[in-house]
């Protein structure tokens, strides 16, 4: 409740005609000051007249009056500045250290607004509001996707950024390994990234001449070798050999097998054409950081990912019987999804790290020209109203739904805020 009442207070969201001390004098906010979320006070820097006499310091939040001496605030001298105590029950005075009296107002929010919020953060469907979205402006609408968009690249960004800083800079060791959590294509996201930490480039690059070598490597660390099965493909029993081998002389460890989840996925999305082709990027040396930089535009971008693979991988979706026409290793939305989760947050990093701002408006517009995901969360704010006709704003809905409607954060989004607030002001009318 005192989040809520911080978030009233952050937005003016009360009646001014009721804005009293607890001793009758009248309040005027100027400004709520600075929202603090470390310790000390909540808000700082405030400015607010009091009878006509302007105040400028902190103002601290409780739900209760009482709670300030039972958070030891009477005897804590970083709580002397504090020029306006806000609550919403006033059951006590309270004191700065030296005696002194602190101004106090309770905030008195109508009934409305407080069964709103129950009712958004307490609603059992995931998105709360997802039937009175229509109700919302759309020019409101349209700047809190746009704002979400970015807020999800920059997401990205910041973790290709944070592994960045894990792999002394290595961009190219960073492609490959949000490369390889990408191909999880959500259900083996982890068991991927773990292969590919598990088998890093420098170990890869020894053997940049193997393509056989290489598959040995990817296909023993995934722990998916063992002698005793299909005795009968040469193939197999050929990658065996050769990561018994190297496991031996690299002392090399498998993640767990039982990390990769095949139950319910088509044998064309199996893991195992994934890392074939993996195989693939990084036979004569891995550079796909730096084509993904030359590249001119999407089309271009996409040229990387079509690959056809050859040899065994050419007629086999997993170890065993080929098959007679196996699909491309990724088919189109396959590529879109490489292009929005590996290559736009790649280079929206790499723009903003380097002060090259083309890259960073690179990456947008590859999302401005991707068509969006299909998925359900598209599907439910399409029906709800929000239209969504590429994958910057597809990107923008999911980080909506993930983020914020999952958590019931409503207060935190702009949809939510604006229904809130709605209630406010019919009520003041």
């Amino acid at each position: 409740m005192e989040k809520l009442l911080h978030y009233i207070w952050q937005h003016r969201l009360w009646n001014y005609a009721d804005m009293m001390t607890n001793d009758g004098r009248r309040v005027r906010v100027i400004d709520v000051g600075l929202h603090n979320t470390d310790a000390g006070p909540d808000f700082f820097n405030a400015k607010v007249e009091i009878d006509g006499q302007m105040w400028v310091g902190n103002i601290e939040i409780h739900v209760r009056a009482s709670d300030w001496k039972r958070h030891h605030h009477d005897t804590d001298p970083a709580y002397d500045n504090v020029i306006l105590h806000v609550v919403q029950k006033d059951d006590a005075p309270v004191y700065r250290t030296n005696g002194e009296r602190i101004a106090q107002v309770e905030l008195r929010v109508p009934p409305q607004f407080n069964e709103q919020y129950e009712a958004l953060v307490n609603a059992k469907q995931d998105v709360p509001c997802l039937s009175r979205i229509k109700e919302v402006p759309r020019l409101t609408i349209t700047e809190w996707v746009e704002r979400l968009a970015f807020e999800r690249l920059l997401d990205k960004a910041d973790r290709v950024r944070h592994m960045l800083e894990q792999l002394a800079g290595n961009w190219e060791e960073v492609c490959y390994i949000t490369l390889a959590r990408t191909l999880g294509f959500g259900i083996n996201n982890d068991a991927f990234e773990r292969l590919a930490r598990s088998t890093p480039l420098r170990l890869l690059g020894k053997h940049i001449d193997s393509l056989l070598q290489l598959e040995a490597l990817l296909f023993g660390q995934a722990g998916m070798l063992d002698p005793s099965h299909h005795p009968a493909d040469a193939y197999y029993q050929q990658l065996c050999k050769e990561y018994r081998f190297l496991a031996n002389k690299f002392s090399l460890n498998p993640i767990d097998p039982q990390a990769w989840k095949l139950f319910r996925i088509r044998p064309q999305n199996f893991p195992y054409r994934r890392i074939a082709m993996m195989a693939h990027f990084l036979e004569g040396g891995f550079q796909l950081m730096a084509r993904i930089i030359d590249a001119a535009d999407e089309k271009a971008l996409r040229q990387l990912f079509e690959v056809n693979l050859t040899g065994y991988w050419a007629q086999h979706y997993t170890f065993g019987n080929p098959v007679s026409q196996p699909a491309k290793a990724l088919g189109n939305s396959s590529i879109d999804i490489v292009l929005i989760n590996t290559v736009a947050p790649l280079l929206y990093a790499r723009g903003e790290l380097t002060g090259d701002y083309a890259l960073t408006e690179k990456a947008v517009s590859l999302l401005e020209a991707l068509k969006p995901e299909k998925n359900s969360i598209v599907d439910n704010f399409a029906f709800a109203g929000i239209p969504c006709n590429d994958a910057l704003t597809s990107q923008a809905l999911i980080q909506l739904k993930r983020n914020y409607c999952e958590s019931h954060k409503c207060i935190y989004c702009k949809i939510g805020h604006w229904l809130l607030s709605e209630t406010i002001h019919q009520n003041n009318n």
